[in-house]
This record gives structure tokens, C-alpha cells and sequence, in this order.
């Protein structure tokens, strides 16, 4: 059995504090735009490496930069005057044995793939200029064939927190986000993918301040405009109350000045056009969430290799454990994991795993804690299993 350390956590659970802050940077912002293609091109270099040895070999992509360029949006169509500059930075094996892999070109059609997919108006051939700037990495046919039987070594000494259940207020975040993605904005082709939605509950109500990139192509003037985020504000108001019956307040692109024609305008749907940096893991973490009223991981967890980089396995693992025993435990409030690594020690192996509990009413810590050992050791045996699982893009990392 691993080291599992189960106690009882003594702190005010998130939904009897008074305030309650969460955000969720949407598929368009630069940041997340920056994890999706980081992503992408780690699945894409897996699937290479699967194709042609039968074994993922080491590569990261979780360093890839985002440099917003120029553009000049207008009612009824403007330009982007200087395409985004997007840096696909990292290293990857490019060389087995005789046998060269062409990486560099696996991650430029990734990243231009998952521009075209996820974007409708920013065109990754005229609107984006790629720079592929993938290190070297190399390695012998014996370390393919011992990569097939070993557990992997831990890359880093580094740790991955996951908690549950998710709140009204993130469940809410999360959901809204969402569906103005993948329902609204289908409808109404004038709302871009470049969607945050700030999230305040200020004890029983709660307040979605939501920043919404219009497309200028679409609209004929501020009438028009206006129109679209009535239509915003609207759907979000009838769709929360599947998540809350908490009183809301809902707030969209509050920084407008109508008199001064001052208005979330945009060419291609994403603020990356004209200002806006992105970096990856400066955005969600791997629930989809920023939530600076739990614990978190600073780690990036977009773009690091799925073998045996713990600052990603680790915290896709420790959330689905979290969820596994909140599921299956009577009596929990809330649960806290933490699994901390030590470099060169096998992944199914971790320094610690650490299960906080915060109970309900009456239910003992110490009847738990065989049912909660027994979850965290089974699932952080099987951790192999979360790599094929990320690489079909089955397990979301932001």
C-alpha cells in the first residue's frame, strides 16, 4: 500500500463562507487557447510515437506562448491588421535509433488543427504565424523496449491537489461558460469564443460578471450590440437555475461605454487579436476552474507528457480521487487530496498521499478511513491508465 495519510480537516467548508471568488477563462482566451494547443500537440506527438514504437517516448509541450497582434475591429466587419504570433515551445523526441520522427511538423498541423476546430473566425493559416520551436531529444531502441515494461520514474519532485464535491458557484462557472459555447454561440454566430465568467457569491447571492467577444462582422451598430448581450444575459439567467437557486446578478461586458463608442469589438472572436497574451498554465486548472478559495497547484498541466509527469498525472489523478471517495464515502462535507512525487521513484509510488476530510455531523473520521485507504491505493495503482485516457482526449486538463 502507498503512504496514504487520512485525517480530519478543521476548516469552514466553502459553502458556509460568506465569500466565494471562481472563474473560468473560456476556450477563446489566450491562455486557454494557449492550453488547448499545447495540448493538442502532446496528444498528436503521442499518437506518433504509438503509431511508430508501440510507446509514448518523452516530450513536453507546456511552455507555449501566445503574442497577441494588432487588429482594427468595426460594425459590419474590420481586420486584423498583424497576425497573432503563437511559439510552440518544448522538447521532444525527435530521434529513435536510425529512425527520425517529424515533429515538428506532428505539433505546427496540431496546433493549427485545433485553431481551426475550436475557432470559427481566427484562420490559422492568415490570421496566425506559427514558430516551432521544439527542443532536441533522442533515445536507443533498448529504452523503447524497457519503457514498455517498466512503471514510469517520476520526471519531477512536485505534487497535484484535487478536491470535491464542486460548489453551486463552480458548478455554476463551469456550466455557463460551457453552454454559451457550445449552445448560444452556435445560434447567434455574433458571440465569439473568447468568454471569462467571474463568478462572486456573497453569502446567498451570486454575482456572473461575464466578458463576452463580439464579432464585429455580425453586428451593424451598438443597437445591435446591445442586443446580443441581452441575448447573453438572458440565456445565462435561464440556464443557472439548473445549477442554483441562490438570488443571481449577471453582469456582461461591463467595461462598455456606449457615449464613447467603447465596446468588446473583435475580428476573429478572441481578445488574442489585439493586446491580449497568453501563456499556458496561467488559466484554468485541470477541473476547468480557477478557485482561489481551495487549495491549488500552480503546475501547468496542458502540454506535459502523460507517461510519467506527475505535474499532470497527479492532478487529474488526485481530483478523480477526490471524486471517487466523496462518491462512495457516507458523510463527507468535503475531501481534499494531495499527492506529493519524488523524482526518479515510481509514479504508483508517491511520497504521499494525503486524504482531508471535512465530515458531516456526526460521522467518525476513523470508520471512513479503511473505505477512503482502499480507494486512493487502488486508483494510484492503475495511474497507467490515465495515459491513454489523455491521450484519446477522454480526461480534460483545463
Amino acid at each position: 500500500m502507498a503512504n496514504i495519510v487520512v485525517e480530519e480537516l478543521i476548516h469552514t467548508p466553502i459553502e458556509e463562507q460568506k465569500i466565494e471568488l471562481v472563474e473560468r477563462k473560456g476556450i477563446g482566451h489566450p491562455d486557454s487557447l494557449a492550453d488547448g494547443i499545447a495540448e493538442s500537440m502532446s496528444r498528436e506527438l503521442c499518437r506518433e510515437y504509438l503509431r511508430r514504437f508501440g510507446v509514448v517516448m518523452h516530450h513536453n509541450t507546456d511552455e507555449t506562448q501566445i503574442i497577441a497582434g494588432k487588429s482594427s475591429p468595426k460594425f459590419g466587419g474590420g481586420e486584423v491588421v498583424q497576425p497573432i504570433s503563437i511559439i510552440l515551445v518544448g522538447r521532444a523526441t525527435k530521434k529513435i535509433g536510425e529512425e527520425v520522427i517529424p515533429t515538428d511538423k506532428i505539433a505546427l498541423r496540431a496546433a493549427k488543427n485545433y485553431v481551426k476546430n475550436a475557432m470559427r473566425y481566427l484562420d490559422p493559416e492568415l490570421d496566425v504565424i506559427f514558430d516551432v520551436r521544439l527542443g532536441e531529444g533522442s533515445a536507443d531502441l533498448q529504452d523503447v523496449f524497457k519503457r514498455k515494461r517498466e512503471i514510469p520514474l517520476a520526471n519531477d519532485t512536485s505534487f497535484g491537489i484535487g478536491f470535491a464535491p464542486l460548489s453551486e458557484t463552480e458548478k455554476l462557472v463551469y456550466n455557463v461558460e460551457r453552454r454559451i459555447y457550445e449552445e448560444l454561440r452556435k445560434k447567434e454566430p455574433a458571440i465569439g469564443e473568447d468568454i471569462k465568467v467571474m463568478g462572486l457569491r456573497e453569502r446567498d447571492t451570486i454575482k456572473l460578471t461575464i466578458a463576452v467577444a463580439m464579432v464585429d462582422r455580425f453586428l451593424s451598430n451598438v443597437q445591435d450590440y446591445d442586443n446580443v448581450k441581452k441575448e447573453v444575459e438572458s440565456f445565462v439567467k435561464d440556464i443557472a437555475t439548473e445549477y442554483t437557486s441562490k438570488k443571481l446578478e449577471v453582469y456582461v461586458n461591463t467595461a462598455d461605454d456606449y457615449e464613447r463608442g467603447c465596446v468588446y469589438l473583435t475580428v476573429t472572436g478572441t481578445s488574442a487579436e489585439n493586446g491580449d497574451d497568453g501563456s499556458v498554465g496561467r488559466g484554468n486548472r485541470c477541473n476547468g476552474l480557477i478557485t482561489p478559495g481551495r487549495p491549488m497547484s500552480m503546475e501547468a498541466t496542458s502540454g506535459k507528457n502523460p507517461i510519467n509527469h506527475v505535474g499532470k498525472l497527479y492532478n487529474i489523478l488526485s481530483r478523480m480521487i477526490a471524486e471517487r471517495c466523496y462518491n462512495e464515502v457516507e458523510g463527507i462535507k468535503e475531501v481534499y487530496v494531495r499527492i506529493l512525487s519524488q523524482i526518479g521513484k515510481p509514479i504508483n509510488d508517491p511520497k504521499v498521499l494525503s486524504v482531508q476530510v471535512i465530515p458531516e455531523k456526526g460521522y467518525s473520521i476513523e470508520k471512513m478511513e479503511p473505505k477512503l485507504k482502499e480507494i486512493a491505493d487502488e486508483m494510484i495503482g492503475r495511474i497507467t491508465e490515465l495515459t491513454m485516457k489523455i491521450v484519446s482526449g477522454e480526461i480534460k486538463t483545463f
